[in-house]
């Protein structure tokens, strides 16, 4: 153990420790504790009983795992129809975004047309928009359009404002491509759309993942557009059923933090499953034509 530390301490090749790798490590460590810590809190807590709650410390083991909370948080927070609520909404809109992002970003980076400069300044400009500034707008749009509290009306924003941070991640990467691989397919008679599924799509499937998980997250856990286009409780997702299970239930910390754990579980389990495409996607940019 000493020798693996000593070791992490040292430059490649050096047998000297350098004190700014010291330094390094000491800021990410503690960087990861105060990430962590809420964790350990939030899970501790929903293993509790409300008298271990108040009795014992924040990050205090339970003394017995009291998992009856899940079950009552569940039963509760109306969990059953928001957690489909949820997974619809999040399964329909991801690789929908995802797929409309793909074309997009590729008819802007590899197809000739007149003012597609000005077409991506427009999409991206997109992404300078704070979505919180729009949320009355949007209201009275999607009401005029008799979307609101349906899937659709909260579908179609959630589109619309993922879509342009997608294709400004594609778009610099498909511009990164070699162009011999679309002009030789070109002369070969395909489409661009033969190019598109058949060339990008496979070699861009590491950055898709990468975005997967960046959507999945986000729409998962997006809580204002939904708290603003779904009124009628039946329509709610889970971010929606903390709210109100802290308001009815807030003493009850246990079943709350178990709510909690529940709702994040899938974000968590995603993540994990796409892990090992993350770095690999965000980096993909670095490709050279």
């Amino acid at each position: 153990m000493t020798t693996m530390f000593s070791t992490a301490f040292r430059p490649l090749g050096s047998d000297r420790i350098d004190p700014f790798l010291v330094v390094l490590w000491i800021a990410l460590i503690a960087i990861a504790l105060i990430w962590v810590a809420p964790i350990i809190f939030i899970v501790f807590t929903s293993l509790k009983t409300n008298a271990d709650v108040m009795g014992t410390g924040a990050f205090t083991p339970p003394p017995e795992l009291f998992t009856q909370n899940y079950p009552d948080a569940w039963q509760r927070g109306n969990f059953a129809t928001r957690f489909a609520n949820s997974v619809i909404i999040t399964l329909v809109k991801v690789p929908v975004g995802l797929m409309l992002s793909a074309m997009a970003a590729y008819a802007l980076a590899r197809i000739t047309l007149k003012g597609k400069k000005l077409l991506l300044l427009l999409v991206l400009f997109g992404t300078m928009i704070p979505f919180q500034v729009m949320l009355a707008p949007l209201f009275t749009l999607v009401n005029s359009m008799g979307l609101l509290n349906t899937r659709l009306g909260l579908f179609l924003p959630y589109i619309a404002f993922g879509v342009p941070y997608q294709v400004f991640v594609l778009h610099g990467f498909f511009k990164e491509v070699p162009h011999e691989l679309s002009e030789a397919a070109l002369m070969d008679g395909a489409s661009h759309f033969t190019i598109f599924r058949r060339i990008f799509l496979p070699i861009s499937l590491p950055i898709l993942a990468a975005l997967l998980i960046l959507d999945f997250v986000s729409t998962w856990n997006e809580f204002a557009m939904a708290l603003v286009l779904l009124l009628d409780s039946k329509m709610w997702t889970l971010p929606l059923s903390l709210m109100v299970f802290q308001g009815e239930f807030g003493s009850e910390y246990g079943p709350l933090n178990a709510a909690i754990v529940t709702t994040v579980l899938p974000a968590v389990i995603v993540y994990l499953i796409f892990q090992r495409y993350f770095v690999g996607g965000l980096t993909s940019g670095a490709v050279k034509g």
